[in-house]
Order: C-alpha cells, then structure tokens, then sequence
C-alpha cells in the first residue's frame, strides 16, 4: 500500500483542527465542537496529554489518528486509547483505515501497551463492521459515564 504515516507537529494544528471539524461533521456533532487552535496547541505539543499522526498518501494527508495512553489496573501496564480516526470520504474502503489501525497496535506494542480500545457511535454501521472485520470485540456489557466541566463546577460547590 502507498501510505505513509506522519506524527504531527506544533505547526499542524490548523490541519489537525480542520480534520476534528470534518469527523464531527461526519458523525453530526460539529455543534460540540469547541476546541480551537490555541487548546489543540496546548494539550497535544504542550502538555503532551494526546498524539496524532497523519495518513499520507501521494504527499497529501488523506487522513488522522488522536490517541493517547490509558492504564489497566487489571493488566499492570497501559493501554493504547484511540480518540479519533478519520480518513476522508474519497479513500474510504481502500484499505487507509485498516492499515492506520495496524499502525497503531504497532505503536502499541512497541511500546508494550496491553490492548488498544475505542468507542463507535451505535448508528455507525459502517464503522462497527470494519471493526468487527478486524477481530475487535465490543464491549457491551459497560456502559460509559461522563461528566463535563458543568458536573464538576456543581459537585465542587
């Protein structure tokens, strides 16, 4: 395959921003979407709290991976945590998105991670075929929680 993989730097912000806005159009939750340059900055080259790499194809970034590492208490060792994967409309069902994920369980265990995880929106039948095509198990028998930075502002009064 004629792909390549890039980790992003400092200066693809803008680029990593404008792939954010493109998956959550995609999943119909770009009104959610508040993070902008300056936050991307801060949190992934800053902070360094996520990574992103790139797919590359013919010099052009076709595509994008955020994921950063979560713990196994159970396992005694971290775990990769896939945020988002994105590869655009165009070069979808070429083969882009599953060789993206063999890159990240490559990342992962090189860096002796014990599983790789992400979520999938239950409308996403399209997604949630290519996972099961790869030998992911969903993990319904959890239900994910969350609280938001209104949550905590109420529960620290």
């Amino acid at each position: 395959m004629d792909i390549e993989f890039e980790n992003a730097k400092r200066k693809d912000v803008p680029v990593i921003l404008q792939f954010i806005k493109e998956l959550a159009r995609y999943e119909k939750l770009e009104h959610e979407v508040i993070a902008n340059e300056a936050l991307l900055e801060q949190w992934l080259f800053d902070y360094k709290k996520a990574e992103v790499i790139f797919v590359v194809k013919d010099h052009h970034r076709i595509g994008f991976a955020l994921f950063f590492h979560n713990f196994s208490t159970f396992l005694g060792r971290a775990g990769l945590y896939l945020e988002d994967l994105y590869i655009k409309p165009e070069y979808r069902g070429h083969g882009y998105g599953k060789a993206t994920i063999k890159e990240l369980v490559r990342i992962a265990k090189e860096r002796g991670c014990g599983r790789m995880e992400w979520w999938c929106l239950d409308w996403n039948q399209s997604s949630i075929d290519f996972y099961l095509s790869l030998g992911a198990k969903p993990m319904d028998e959890w239900t994910v929680y969350r609280l938001t930075d209104v949550d905590f502002e109420r529960l620290l009064q």
